[in-house]
């Protein structure tokens, strides 16, 4: 299977279009005040029908409640939720049951001792996220630009798919995708002119490399829940 390239915090439906005609597979959009990409319900549902199935929409959330969760699924009518708060796994057990949509945990990486997260979740998400650990004066989870050690991920074995986010750019991704093999990549920032502010140029390029980086290093099958 091929790699699955996510644009995420999209916000405009000329950005959205970018990343739909350049072949991602995932386009996501955040649902967090705190972050410059944040979403209203009005503008989710006018670029949720644009997507039309030509990908798989994703919605982000960062440790919501569950009437919270309904609005969101209700305005974008998601295919995927991703949560990239603390919520535990009980948590994300509960909003698969409740939902009954595919659901990707993020995890904050900074040393190999973070990896051990994934055995709490590796049988509750349908896929895994590895994110730079924010600074602790970041106000949000992500979506900051920075990168983590990516050879803390070399020779991975995970039961369930997994996701490379964090600082990614059409500059960097095909040194990451060398380096960890990872099935799946995740930018926002790496394709903005400025936080929040998407660039169609920026997208296309990015996706582009990830491509070729891709074909160039023969990303492994993906494995585990579909």
């Amino acid at each position: 299977m091929s790699l699955i390239v996510k644009i995420c915090g999209l916000s405009t439906p000329e950005a959205l279009d970018a990343a739909l005609e350049s072949g991602a597979d995932m386009v996501g959009f955040v649902f967090f005040p705190r972050s410059p990409r944040h979403l209203g319900f009005d503008a989710a549902r006018l670029l949720g029908k644009r997507v039309r199935g030509r990908a798989q929409k994703v919605a982000l959330t960062v440790d919501a409640g569950d009437s919270g969760l309904d609005a969101i699924v209700e305005a974008l009518r998601p295919d995927v939720l991703q949560l990239h708060g603390r919520e535990l796994p009980g948590r994300v057990d509960k909003v698969k049951q409740r939902f009954g949509l595919p659901v990707i945990k993020a995890i904050a990486i900074e040393k190999k001792i973070d990896l051990s997260a994934i055995e709490a979740y590796e049988t509750i998400a349908d896929r895994l996220l590895f994110d730079a650990l924010p600074p602790r004066e970041a106000t949000r989870p992500g979506g900051l630009g920075n990168t983590f050690d990516w050879h803390l991920l070399e020779d991975l074995e995970a039961s369930v798919p997994f996701m490379l986010s964090g600082g990614l750019d059409a500059g960097n991704v095909g040194e990451a995708l060398r380096i960890t093999r990872a099935p799946g990549v995740d930018v926002s920032s790496g394709v903005e002119q400025a936080p929040g502010e998407k660039d169609v140029d920026m997208i296309r390029d990015f996706v582009r490399a990830a491509r070729a980086a891709a074909a160039r290093h023969a990303v492994p099958p993906v494995v585990g829940h579909a």
